[in-house]
């Protein structure tokens, strides 16, 4: 049996972004909003001011989970959680929540202080590790929560 793994996604190797961009389109099945085009230009986006990195979760050189990190250009100290996936057949299988705390432990390691911000469906994962949802209720069926380290 292969070990789970998880790294930073190497954008400069073909097979791997678009492995990740097919996981993403189709987790999120909404061709206006998540097209081929916006998600492969959002995983290759590269700009100095503002980081963003993805990674993804791997086993015997399949990619199984991607999820993002990026800086809140709008507020210092700001981080984003986004654009994350888990390939249908292993979901329920702890591979989310191992990505999920891979890149808060990325976050803590490279920043000093912050906050962490997701918009979620379901929430007892992210309030499992410390998320606190910022409002009562939820718009469109997602909960905005909050992380603060």
């Amino acid at each position: 049996m292969s070990k789970l793994r998880i790294d930073t996604l190497d954008t400069s190797s073909p097979a791997l972004l678009e492995a990740s961009v097919t996981l993403l389109v189709n987790a999120f099945a909404d061709p206006e909003r998540y097209s081929a085009e916006r998600v492969a230009r959002e995983l290759r986006a590269d700009d100095p001011a503002f980081y963003r990195r993805f990674f993804v979760a791997m086993e015997a050189g399949q990619i199984l989970a991607v999820g993002g990190v990026k800086a809140a250009d709008w507020a210092s100290k700001t981080h984003l959680l986004y654009l994350s996936a888990v390939t249908p057949e292993r979901r329920g299988k702890g591979i989310g929540r191992a990505l999920l705390e891979a890149r808060i432990d990325w976050l803590e390691k490279n920043f000093s202080s912050g906050r962490i911000l997701v918009s979620a469906a379901r929430t007892r994962r992210f309030r499992d590790l410390g998320f606190v949802e910022i409002r009562n209720g939820s718009i469109d069926g997602r909960h905005l929560l909050l992380r603060r380290f």
